[in-house]
């Protein structure tokens, strides 16, 4: 819920008020983003959708628009500790692709963090890396900020 609501709005709703507000978009069919299983087991997830719906990305000066062209976000990238580093990230964003696709968005857009430690804590980057968005096939196309590319693919 971070993206889809004003930082105040997000902050008073942390903990359960978030979660009820994100149970609200599932329950009304709005499928939200694209999960991974392994043995019935969720073990990934992708947020995506229209970038209308991530008011917070509008306000945001690094992350504002590039241009006036209709572009589905990518939002979060999570996979679980111990499937990481398999490949499930770029699954997962090229299956956002095709979810998006299949749903008209033309322009898939990421906003992936470029580590700034040797080790950067799992939790800093939540939107994903820049390797994992090229190996899925987006380019880097504007830098407002040294650790935080907009990178998209464009769908033909």
């Amino acid at each position: 819920m971070y993206w889809r609501m004003a930082r105040g709005e997000w902050a008073k709703g942390k903990g359960d008020r978030n979660k009820n507000a994100f149970r609200k978009i599932v329950s009304a069919n709005k499928k939200p983003g694209v999960l991974a299983y392994a043995d019935k087991e969720p073990v990934a997830w992708c947020a995506v959708a229209p970038r209308e719906e991530f008011i917070s990305l509008a306000r945001s000066r690094v992350l504002k628009p590039l241009d006036d062209n209709a572009v589905w976000s990518i939002t979060c990238l999570f996979v679980k500790k111990t499937f990481r580093r398999r490949g499930v990230s770029v699954a997962r964003l090229r299956a956002a692709v095709e979810f998006a696709n299949k749903r008209g968005a033309k322009i898939v857009e990421g906003y992936p963090t470029i580590p700034t430690m040797e080790k950067t804590p799992d939790p800093f980057i939540y939107m994903g890396v820049p390797s994992a968005f090229k190996a899925a096939g987006f380019s880097e196309v504007a830098r407002r900020s040294a650790t935080r590319p907009i990178m998209r693919l464009e769908i033909s």
